[in-house]
């Protein structure tokens, strides 16, 4: 009896190692949007120390540009935050307005062009995202020029400044 017990498990263990078993398979997909996308920075232009009747004064700065890859962008700048500029004449002030200085800034270093937002004659720069990596960002610079004008050599002695918005369109 004991053996005739040992071969029915025996044979039940074996019986239940061959199971029949059976899979189904299923697929699904996996998707993204990439959006276009921009950001900005902007470095100080420093004309540096002016002495009046001395000459003109040059400068340039850069606009860093990071956009998604393919995305066509167009960078353009305001008059400045000074009371009384325009593009033809952009003006920085001394604190209390009491005085201001002249100067402009350009798309090129011939400084031909003002750079602006494409209306009263000024332009402005296009360009195209490589990415918005670091190391893909776009660079658009800024060339300013502060005139030996007449205005200019009767300004008060002291620190001035103006602040230029910049706006990225894509």
């Amino acid at each position: 009896m004991h053996k005739i017990l040992i071969a029915t498990l025996a044979a039940g263990v074996m019986a239940a190692g061959v199971a029949q078993s059976a899979t189904t398979t299923a697929s699904f997909q996996v998707t993204a949007n990439v959006q276009a996308t921009c950001s900005a920075s902007a470095a100080t232009l420093a004309f540096g120390n002016y002495t009046p009747g001395a000459g003109p004064l040059t400068g340039n700065t850069n606009i860093t540009v990071k956009c998604t890859k393919g995305t066509t962008f167009t960078v353009a700048l305001n008059a400045g935050s000074t009371t009384g500029e325009t593009f033809t004449q952009r003006l920085m002030a001394n604190g209390g307005a009491t005085s201001t200085l002249q100067y402009n800034l350009f798309t090129t270093a011939a400084l031909g062009t003002v750079f602006g937002d494409g209306s009263a004659g000024t332009a402005t720069v296009g360009g195209t995202g490589a990415g918005v990596a670091t190391a893909n960002a776009v660079t658009v610079p800024v060339f300013g020029s502060l005139p030996d004008s007449a205005a200019n050599q009767a300004a008060l002695v002291g620190g001035y400044s103006d602040t230029i918005a910049v706006t990225v369109s894509y």
